[in-house]
């Protein structure tokens, strides 16, 4: 029973921060657009990569293989 004393004031204590956390989100904006996120993981506007591109050599060599004259 003397638990109830420390457990009661510690639970009004989270919900008050849980509410002035929601209250803080929303007027912030948080919950203006909620469309779009979910759209935008479907409907990708980035360009694809072309499959003919080859990727480009490395112009010069490793320093080990200057040493040895290859």
């Amino acid at each position: 029973m003397d638990s109830l004393y420390y457990l009661i004031p510690i639970a009004i204590v989270f919900v008050t921060v849980a509410v002035k956390l929601y209250f803080w989100a929303v007027n912030n904006g948080q919950y203006d657009d909620l469309e779009t996120e979910g759209r935008r993981i479907l409907f990708d506007d980035d360009d694809p990569l072309d499959p003919n591109r080859v990727p480009a050599e490395p112009d010069r060599q490793p320093e080990s293989d200057k040493e040895s004259g290859r």
